[in-house]
């Protein structure tokens, strides 16, 4: 049953669904900028999304939408998508967004199950998308025309005369789908996760009284896929519901040079980004010589110390608050704000575990960042570390509204007006989810401190289990390498019903490239690099270092470097980066015989001396 949730506007007025909220929206400051690109190139006021929104709904009922149809939308971070999404949503339909690397296979999946006979797109898409071999009634193309397609101006051009853009999203109920968003098919093809507009109003009242108190005034970027929960609630959502300004960033490999750009008061990373972010910081700090780096070093170390003082609640004591004063004046608040990150208040990371000493290092340098947790199924967010209790480690307590409890083995429940109702068109997937008692199995694995702070173990389906019988969480050996080094992009570890545990170890390209400057190797590929001795070096290093932190049984005997570059959505990453275990068991399993060889090969290092 779906639970009719209320959110009270700004205005001082209560919407019950998307569209009722975002007319309120449009009222509040008509001449601020709502949506703007990289460069201020393309910036749209709220009074002219309110105008484009209107004409393209026309457009669309001209093709036949009405409520309850879906619509397939397939474009890179542009403002044209939170145009035509939001039009569509007027319409009454369910705009979904797939990832931009699906093959016409998945593709097929995706628009099969949820049936759309539409589809907008851009010209770089076309060939996957026709390829897929999926009926389409009409194919929208941004950017310029197209054989076999309308352009964004012929649908503007050409409105439904009998459309009543008013009753159209006044009809819309609190129980109709929103979106779909399709789960990332690391176990299987992807599931239809229906969300209504209860449920995304619910999120964005959750996160509004918790993490991300957030308005008109503020300011944020969208970079992560239209398809990935994060965006399409916590960015597009948002944006309708509260105000929020967005910049639009098309490439996500540009979010570095698009933040001094957007200057954003709110900022939601992966945590990939946050290393990367880290990564650069200390590349750029360990290039300064003679006093300058003596003096960055002194600073960041003191930033930390002063953060981990703050953490342990031990205080930070008169000495090492004047040295904290003039750390954040030589240094902290300028590189905070050469990262384009100088007014942000609401930082936060989700999506996979975080290193904590990623936390701790931000920490240091002035950022709060709140670790969060959740999945598709609970809109986005179901957990949040307060910015003023911040407890690297632990994805904090559930939002407001939400139920949470352990399972006997130690499986993570949720239940709340937040929860999807199910798959689309699957429901035995939805009926192993979602119990009778409208609880989420949520296939996580995690403890509960004493103030009911979650921590995350690891996915259920994902525990290692050795030769001795002992669980292991691949998580926590993986994070621990990751943490001791940027050069290693991605870690996997190994040794289900082995004796130890082995890694398969993947290079960061940018900071692979930056190292290799320094050893005077800049014409080698990623694949030469991987077996340069001074990177192999690096990464014994690495491993060794996160060995230290882990117990006896956690700890990395042996390792490879894998000789390509994993990619979002390729066989080994899905599109948010999470790790394809299975599918990366399958494509290495020579590597991975070889690392439990009784005499290891050349490409194997042994670290244990």
């Amino acid at each position: 049953m779906t639970t009719d949730i209320a959110y009270t506007h700004r205005t001082g007025v209560t919407a019950r669904t998307v569209p009722a909220a975002f007319q309120q929206t449009l009222t509040l400051r008509p001449d601020a900028v709502a949506l703007r690109t990289v460069g201020g190139t393309q910036e749209i006021t709220w009074r002219e999304y309110g105008q484009r929104v209107r004409v393209l709904a026309a457009g669309l009922s001209a093709l036949g939408l009405t409520r309850g149809d879906t619509v397939g939308i397939m474009l890179t971070n542009r403002p044209e998508f939170n145009l035509l999404d939001t039009a569509a949503l007027h319409v009454g339909a369910t705009p979904f967004s797939v990832y931009n690397t699906c093959s016409p296979e998945q593709i097929a999946h995706v628009f099969g199950n949820a049936g759309n006979k539409i589809v907008v797109t851009e010209h770089q898409f076309l060939g996957t998308i026709r390829d897929a071999g999926v009926p389409i009634d009409h194919l929208v193309v941004v950017g310029g025309p197209a054989e076999g397609a309308i352009t964004l101006a012929d649908l503007e051009a050409n409105p439904d005369p009998e459309f009543d853009f008013d009753a159209a999203w006044q009809a819309v109920e609190p129980g109709d789908l929103a979106t779909l968003i399709y789960t990332s098919g690391t176990t299987g093809p992807s599931k239809g996760v229906e969300l209504t507009h209860s449920n995304v109003l619910a999120q964005i009242l959750a996160l509004t009284s918790g993490p991300l108190d957030v308005g008109i005034e503020d300011r944020a970027l969208s970079y992560l896929p239209a398809a990935h929960v994060a965006d399409r609630i916590s960015g597009h959502a948002i944006n309708l519901v509260t105000g929020i300004q967005i910049t639009t960033v098309p490439d996500p490999r540009e979010i570095a040079a698009a933040l001094p750009d957007a200057q954003p008061t709110v900022f939601f990373g992966v945590p990939r980004v946050w290393q990367k972010i880290k990564g650069g910081v200390e590349a750029k700090l360990a290039a300064e010589t003679g006093a300058k780096k003596a003096i960055a070093d002194w600073a960041v170390a003191t930033g930390i110390a002063a953060a981990k003082a703050d953490l342990t609640g031990t205080g930070r004591g008169l000495l090492l608050n004047i040295q904290h004063r003039i750390a954040e004046k030589l240094l902290l608040s300028k590189v905070r704000a050469a990262l384009g990150l100088g007014e942000l208040r609401v930082a936060s990371s989700g999506a996979a575990p975080i290193p904590p000493e990623t936390l701790e290092f931000f920490l240091g340098l002035g950022f709060c960042v709140s670790e969060v947790w959740g999945m598709s199924e609970t809109s986005g967010v179901a957990t949040y570390t307060e910015l003023d209790k911040p407890r690297p480690g632990s994805v904090g307590r559930a939002v407001d509204g939400l139920e949470l409890r352990l399972a006997d083995d130690g499986e993570v429940l949720v239940r709340g007006a937040i929860i999807t109702h199910g798959y689309r068109g699957m429901p035995e997937k939805t009926a192993e989810a979602l119990d009778a008692e409208g609880w989420l199995h949520t296939g996580d694995v995690g403890t509960l401190d004493t103030d009911g702070y979650l921590r995350i173990i690891d996915r259920k389906k994902e525990l290692i289990i050795n030769e001795g019988g002992k669980n292991i969480a691949p998580s926590n050996i993986e994070n621990a390498v990751k943490a001791a080094s940027s050069l290693v992009g991605q870690a996997v570890a190994l040794g289900d019903a082995k004796p130890y545990i082995t890694a398969l170890i993947v290079l960061d390209p940018d900071m692979a490239a930056l190292r290799a400057k320094e050893i005077d190797a800049t014409d080698a590929d990623i694949a030469t690099l991987a077996r340069h001795p001074r990177i192999v070096d690096d990464v014994r290093a690495a491993i060794q270092a996160g060995n230290a932190k882990l117990s006896r049984v956690e700890q990395i005997k042996r390792f490879t470097i894998v000789d390509t570059v994993w990619e979002p959505g390729g066989d080994e990453l899905t599109p948010k980066m999470s790790l394809k275990r299975a599918p990366i068991a399958e494509k290495y399993a020579e590597q991975i015989t070889a690392l439990y060889a009784e005499k290891a090969a050349g490409t194997v290092i042994d670290v244990r001396g």
